[in-house]
């Protein structure tokens, strides 16, 4: 499986590429950041990102697109720019027809570092080992997105297996009804004295 993983921002926005093998093995494709710059109009600095996200889509050509969820933050400008980005982002991968998954940041944070609470030093530290980098990505929001890459990788098979599970027991709920709606209407009315 590859992954195209995206920690979405505007002022910069981590983007790598991360494939899957047999078992837990990662390997890291590419990595980088785009940066627009803070002056720019929105307008521009959004379509800056998806020029960018474009070009690694055609180079990398991923099987699935993970994004950061945003969640609010102390600065509403800064969420409303993420979550901007971010939209790019998922509009971008929906048009070619990718899947695209959310995780938020303690999934990820849990996913590489086994706890939901790690700091940027621990995440990026262990996508370092993780991967078998020589040196750790920079800036934190490169190996963010390497880490949403890992986390996707890993974490994938099990949404699949409950996906599954949740269809399977809607579709057993379903004949239930069906069943008990049959033997209701079937079931004689009762008897007058």
């Amino acid at each position: 499986m590859r992954v195209l993983g995206v920690d979405p921002g505007l002022t910069r926005c981590g983007i790598a590429v991360v494939d899957g093998g047999t078992g837990r093995s990662v390997r890291c494709v590419a990595v980088d950041v785009v940066r627009t710059p803070a002056d720019a109009e929105l307008a521009n600095r959004l379509l800056a990102v998806a020029d960018a996200l474009e070009d690694w889509l055609d180079r990398h050509r991923p099987d699935v697109v993970a994004i950061e969820r945003v969640f609010s933050q102390h600065n509403v400008r800064t969420a409303m720019g993420t979550a901007q980005a971010a939209g790019v982002v998922a509009l971008a991968a929906a048009r070619r027809g990718l899947t695209v998954a959310f995780h938020t940041p303690s999934e990820v944070k849990a996913a590489v570092t086994g706890s939901g609470r790690a700091d940027k030093a621990q995440v990026t530290a262990m996508v370092t080992r993780l991967l078998g980098l020589t040196e750790a990505p920079r800036p934190a929001d490169a190996a963010d997105a390497l880490a949403l890459g890992i986390c996707h990788i890993w974490r994938a098979p099990m949404r699949a297996r409950l996906a599954e599970a949740e269809a399977k027991a809607t579709e057993l709920a379903r004949r239930h009804k069906a069943r008990l709606a049959q033997a209701t209407s079937n079931s004689p009315k009762g008897t007058k004295q």
